[in-house]
């Protein structure tokens, strides 16, 4: 479903993300904690994880990163995130839950989870273990990527807490079932400059379309070539909102 990625293509969608963006302010400040993870894990036990090699429209390489939802879905959700960010969290454990359920899981919106690491080193330490973790698990259990994705938002410390010290990370690895943390080790040390190029790349695309920070999304309808864009943690009815536009544009 995805096309070749042309420069007309391109300008078309960047000039539809200010068309029918929807809520693109930024409400940190605005949602309430409330659902917990293992509600999103659970509702991610009924939908897809796959992997695919492809360049999108918006020239992001999805090779590498964890796609959640149907392949033929006619929405992708491209969500920038990092592990160190309350409000990734606050999306997570609020709006998440809701579109996995409404949207996701009905075939109407695939995610791609793409790092956005820029509060510090530790949060590139994350990202670069998020990657080796998919890169063990794509091929025959690619669902036990989301529970260490949850677990890790779930014993998210605060900011210079050391939390995010590589020995801590491995550790939390190590708590989550199917997950082989000496695996991932080892990744990260013979393929991290590799995977972080790889992130680096991501970060410039995510700045060129105008997200700053974390969470950030991109809702693209593949069929329309219509874009809308999202920044912070956004309630649901946001999500909801911006994934009608770009279907009805």
């Amino acid at each position: 479903m995805d096309r070749p990625d042309s420069l007309s293509t391109r300008r078309a969608v960047l000039a539809g993300i200010g068309a029918v963006a929807a809520g693109s302010g930024v409400v940190y400040a605005g949602s309430q904690l409330g659902s917990d993870a293992n509600d999103a894990s659970s509702l991610a036990d009924r939908v897809q994880f796959h992997s695919r090699a492809a360049s999108t429209d918006f020239g992001i390489d999805l090779t590498g990163h964890p796609l959640m939802g149907s392949p033929d879905a006619p929405v992708d959700m491209y969500y920038w995130s990092d592990y160190q960010c309350p409000f990734c969290r606050r999306f997570e454990r609020n709006a998440f839950p809701k579109l996995v359920e409404n949207h996701v899981a009905t075939g109407t919106v695939r995610v791609v989870f793409i790092e956005f690491p820029y509060l510090s080193e530790g949060s590139t330490t994350a990202a670069v273990m998020d990657r080796c973790v998919w890169r063990q698990v794509r091929e025959e259990a690619p669902g036990r990527y989301w529970q260490w994705h949850a677990t890790m938002f779930e014993q998210q410390g605060e900011k210079g807490s050391g939390w995010l010290a590589r020995d801590n990370l491995l550790d939390i690895t190590r708590s989550v079932d199917g997950i082989d943390a000496d695996a991932v080790d080892a990744c990260m040390r013979t393929s991290g400059a590799e995977i972080r190029s790889s992130i680096d790349a991501d970060v410039e695309r995510a700045r060129q379309l105008g997200i700053r920070g974390s969470p950030g999304f991109v809702l693209y309808d593949r069929t329309s070539d219509r874009a809308g864009k999202l920044v912070g943690a956004q309630p649901y009815s946001q999500f909801d909102e911006a994934i009608t536009k770009v279907q009805n544009a």
